[in-house]
């Protein structure tokens, strides 16, 4: 009897191993399986939030299948203490596994809300947007300009919150001045400026910054960046580049960078400083003018006069008959291998067109012609 009452039970922990073992591999597959998420979500994990909590929230809006089987995966892998908070953005279909290791990386937000201070040439603007999860484009939610409008409330309350991601886009063609200024006007940034940077030495591009960071450590990122930029440049530069040193190119590139904002233009406009400059010609532009007049502190706000042409000064290239010796801007990425590989044109000239970009000429009469177009679209305007 006992014989007999001994193999059933053992038969029953058999069954119960293979029971068990099915039940795992079950649990297993459906941890690494697609989710049953049918559109992309944006999904937060507070501050101070655990995964028991996170595991329901999750079964809520449906991006996992099971609860349990959620936390027991992330507990078999040695996850559970890595929860980082943040706002994800969870694509259709990811499987639990890939949840988990989006919510233990780097804990840096994909999706929610952030905030763009835009420094442009003439103002800097200040945008509030979201993340839109199905289409994975922001939409904007308020935009009001520092220097004149009182902050949002929507401003306000969202930059206090901590998956509020906040960044810098700098402007292609702005002066090191300006950036100067507009981290001064950030007032939950910290340290002095004492001293503004060499012009020229900052790259334009985006910056993730946050409340309490030094605007000097800031500052170090953005010579970082650009000096990477023309290493690039320099590097990848034409055997007949028209420049003989890193500094020429970026003297030469933020001229290109202020003449035009037509990316397809880059590389023509830089052709033709190119062509003067290998004719020992003037390079007669009008940018270096006025950085003349204004030293990079601000924008002129009016037309050039006659005699501020003839007027001699360093950037002057009316009167002088090379670069100028500094730049006269910081340019961007672009500007940067333009005046390293110029087009390979015969133009001398250019002229706005009136459509925002230019008409190039190769000779005087040509040239000529594209200014009495450009003057009479200009005064077309005038009488409008």
């Amino acid at each position: 009897m006992w014989k007999a009452v001994a193999s059933n039970a053992l038969s029953l922990m058999v069954v119960g191993l293979f029971v068990l073992g099915g039940v795992i591999a079950i649990a297993k597959e459906s941890y690494v399986k697609p989710g049953p998420l049918e559109a992309a979500i944006c999904f937060k994990v507070p501050s101070g939030g655990n995964f028991s909590r996170v595991s329901k929230d999750l079964l809520d809006v449906g991006a996992v299948s099971s609860k349990q089987i959620f936390q027991i995966g992330v507990d078999y892998s040695g996850k559970a203490q890595d929860l980082k908070a943040g706002s994800y953005l969870i694509p259709a279909g990811h499987s639990m596994s890939q949840i988990a290791d989006m919510l233990t990386g780097t804990g840096r937000s994909t999706c929610g809300t952030e905030i763009v201070y835009r420094v442009g040439v003439t103002r800097t603007s200040v945008q509030v947007r979201e993340l839109d999860p199905e289409t994975n484009s922001f939409k904007s939610v308020v935009s009001f300009n520092p220097a004149v409008d009182e902050a949002p409330e929507a401003y306000t309350r969202l930059k206090g919150e901590a998956d509020t991601k906040i960044r810098m886009a700098i402007a292609e063609g702005i002066t090191s001045w300006q950036i100067v200024e507009s981290l001064r006007s950030i007032s939950f940034l910290t340290g002095e400026v004492s001293e503004i940077p060499a012009e020229g030495s900052l790259a334009p591009d985006s910056y993730e910054i946050k409340d309490g960071d030094d605007r000097n450590a800031i500052l170090t990122r953005m010579a970082e960046t650009q000096k990477r930029f023309v290493d690039r440049a320099w590097a990848e530069r034409a055997d007949d580049a028209p420049v003989q040193t890193k500094e020429e190119l970026v003297i030469l590139a933020s001229i290109v960078e202020k003449e035009t904002g037509v990316a397809a233009e880059r590389g023509m406009v830089a052709s033709v400083f190119a062509n003067r400059l290998r004719q020992g010609m003037k390079l007669q532009t009008d940018p270096t003018v006025i950085y003349g007049i204004t030293k990079g502190q601000g924008t002129l706000g009016r037309g050039l006069r006659r005699s501020e042409l003839r007027k001699p000064t360093p950037w002057n290239t009316y009167t002088i008959p090379a670069l100028p010796p500094t730049p006269i801007a910081n340019p961007g990425r672009a500007a940067l291998l333009a005046a390293g590989n110029p087009d390979d044109t015969e133009f001398i000239f250019f002229v706005a067109d009136g459509t925002g970009g230019h008409a190039f000429a190769k000779t005087l009469a040509e040239h000529n012609r594209n200014v009495a177009e450009w003057r009479k679209i200009e005064a077309q305007r005038n009488d409008n």
